[in-house]
């Protein structure tokens, strides 16, 4: 008897000898040999994305600078290689976004059914299960009782036209988090702070301010569009627009979310966070490894050999349709740069993750360069400035060039401005 307790301490020390020898690989032989995580085969393209490689090029002005502004000077810098959604997010990729929280706030917050959920252990957060609500929608009420909950959703008595049963967008808040990590390097030596002073959250309406369509343009009649854009079956292809800077970075979080909650179901890797381009970036892949192009397309001039017009944009006072579009176009209209990107010129203008500086690329870095500034309500409305790029399909010529700077506020939302994300390559990759 006394020497059973021996004789289990005995087998522990074989076991971790054998696993500290071992190291994940058999016959170690005492070597250094690491230790792996799991083997991942290869970079796998996201859907809907392509590779952007890395490469060195001149960021800033390819012509003369008409406004002589000179806040697109010209600066060598390099790029790491990274993903980036080959079109703008489109009305029926963001109305994904509004559906799972239109969902997730009908299941937490009035239907209180709890085969909703998965079953959750020791205390945890309740999880809705995704996969029962696409195989039996909440929205398809099976009793009077169920439906008086959804009726909840619903504008309500003087607020419904005709009687009609609307979903009231009001209701549509997302509230997400993320981690200041430039902030959290920056007091890494200070003692007094903790992790959680560095987590940021934020709430949002994230439904589109569809009324852009009249705010934007006095005088005009655009109440069709009001009524139909991101709600009408035709208009799914079309960018998403009304959104907020804010509102895009709360997609690319609930993004980020919707793959790594499934990758470990899915045995995938994680990815890294789907982000805004910085501008850089977005300038880089509208250039198409080209040198010194004025367009994405390489050529001078907004047409081809043909004498058909390249991008959607203005190309006439008065005239918006000679392109094809009286508006917006369909995401993959005309054809792709040679990274196989569309519209990035013209169409939609695009968020980026940069804020704007006139100055900015006289002190960026010359790798990766980006400057960031997260605002907050109290700040100056000059520090709440982000760069758009690429022009839109109201624009003239000029803001169609691949160095172009405008910029809009973080809050602001227009007819004329979407966006598409990028994520990063995990690994080295050059041209």
């Amino acid at each position: 008897m006394i020497f059973k307790p021996f004789k289990r301490l005995f087998q522990v020390a074989l076991f971790l000898t054998a696993a500290l020898t071992g190291c994940n690989r058999p016959d170690s032989s005492g070597e250094l040999v690491g230790t792996r995580l799991n083997r991942l085969k290869e970079n796998k393209t996201p859907y809907g994305m392509v590779l952007i490689p890395g490469g060195t090029f001149i960021m800033g002005q390819s012509d003369e600078d008409i406004t002589f502004s000179q806040t697109s000077q010209n600066r060598q810098v390099t790029i790491a290689p990274f993903y980036m959604d080959e079109t703008e997010i489109s009305n029926s990729e963001y109305r994904q976004f509004v559906n799972w929280v239109r969902d997730s706030i009908l299941i937490y917050n009035h239907l209180n059914d709890p085969s909703y959920f998965v079953n959750s252990q020791n205390g945890e957060a309740r999880h809705i299960d995704w996969e029962k609500v696409r195989k039996n929608s909440p929205w398809n009420a099976q009793s009077q009782e169920q439906q008086d909950r959804l009726n909840n959703m619903y504008y309500q008595g003087e607020d419904k036209i005709f009687g009609k049963s609307e979903l009231d967008v009001r209701q549509l808040t997302y509230h997400y988090e993320w981690y200041d990590l430039r902030a959290a390097v920056a007091a890494k030596n200070d003692r007094t702070k903790k992790r959680s002073d560095f987590i940021l959250r934020d709430t949002m309406l994230i439904y589109p301010d569809t009324t852009v369509w009249l705010t934007d343009f006095s005088y005009a009649q655009n109440e069709p569009l009001v009524e139909s854009y991101f709600s009408h079956a035709s208009y799914d292809e079309y960018p998403v627009v009304g959104v907020t800077w804010r509102q895009a970075q709360a997609f690319n979080t609930w993004r980020t979310l919707l793959f790594n909650n499934n990758a470990g179901n899915a045995r995938r890797e994680e990815r890294a966070p789907y982000q805004l381009p910085s501008e850089a970036q977005w300038e880089y892949a509208a250039r198409g490894g080209k040198i010194g192009t004025q367009f994405p397309w390489g050529g001078p001039t907004a047409r081809n050999a043909k004498g058909c017009l390249m991008a959607n944009f203005k190309p006439g006072r008065g005239n918006y349709i000679d392109d094809g579009a009286a508006y917006t176009a369909p995401v993959y209209s005309y054809f792709p740069n040679d990274y196989g990107l569309y519209n990035m010129a013209g169409n939609v203008a695009e968020w980026t993750q940069s804020s704007y500086n006139e100055s900015a690329y006289s002190f960026v870095h010359d790798m990766n360069p980006t400057y960031t500034y997260h605002a907050s309500p109290s700040d100056h409305e000059t520090m709440k400035r982000k760069v758009i790029r690429g022009g839109s399909w109201k624009d003239v010529g000029y803001f169609l060039q691949n160095s172009t700077r405008q910029y809009e506020y973080q809050d602001t939302a227009k007819a004329y401005l979407g966006f598409r994300t990028v994520l990063a390559y995990k690994g080295v990759l050059s041209r």
